[in-house]
């Protein structure tokens, strides 16, 4: 694993709140063990995440690397993002996100806790209350996480994860209506019951509905962008 390959490890997980702010990550050369890589390759990679403005380093007895917080969104550079992206990526995108998604949800109808259950309702029920669009994107996101965790695949999860850093943010711009947060909401309520219910062929359909109709509002938008 290249420096820069440790840098977006690093940076999806304070995209999407896995690493909040103020908290201290692990030693470098923990850290370097748990990536499989050199301490001289992570710290090339902590070096490219202070120059983003991502990480800080403090010194003295109580020092070390410590998260800064991603901010707010840069709503133009997503969008400039989102308009060079072709149609077809996101499609493809979409493709390979619907069969992660599905994927999660059926085995998380299979193995999912009632206390796994009750845990991802708290989550679903943050997205409509989450105030400003990058911390909705982030609860949003979390909400997708959990149903992988709860999947207990860690090869599923590591792939949501990179799928929910690579679209999350884009999903809630430009800053939707009332009911556009409404239907993702009535969307995470309706996969929760289909892993309550242990309907593992239910909750998969809906997950990949839910990625496709997402998919569909960013290609909607990416047209108006590239004919304004």
């Amino acid at each position: 694993m290249r420096s820069e390959a440790v840098a977006q490890r690093i940076a999806e997980a304070v995209t999407l709140g896995l690493l909040r702010e103020g908290e201290q990550l692990p030693s470098e050369v923990d850290l370097a063990a748990q990536l499989g890589v050199s301490t001289v390759t992570l710290r090339e990679g902590l070096s490219q995440l202070r120059q983003r403005g991502l990480i800080e380093t403090r010194r003295g007895r109580h020092g070390g690397n410590f998260v800064c917080g991603r901010g707010t969104l840069d709503r133009t550079s997503l969008q400039s993002r989102l308009r060079t992206t072709s149609a077809a990526e996101l499609r493809d995108m979409g493709d390979e996100h619907m069969a992660i998604a599905c994927a999660c949800a059926r085995l998380a109808a299979e193995r999912a806790s009632s206390s796994d259950i009750e845990r991802l309702r708290r989550y679903a029920a943050a997205v409509p209350s989450a105030r400003g669009v990058a911390q909705r994107a982030q609860t949003d996101s979390r909400f997708h996480i959990e149903i992988a965790v709860i999947s207990q695949s860690e090869r599923l999860t590591k792939r949501e994860v990179s799928a929910q850093a690579e679209i999350s943010e884009l999903l809630w711009l430009p800053k939707p209506e009332p009911n556009s947060v409404d239907a993702a909401s009535q969307a995470h309520e309706a996969i929760v019951e289909a892993i309550a219910d242990e309907d593992a062929e239910r909750a998969g359909r809906l997950a990949a509905e839910h990625v496709r109709t997402n998919i569909q509002r960013l290609l909607s938008l990416r047209l108006k962008l590239t004919e304004s």
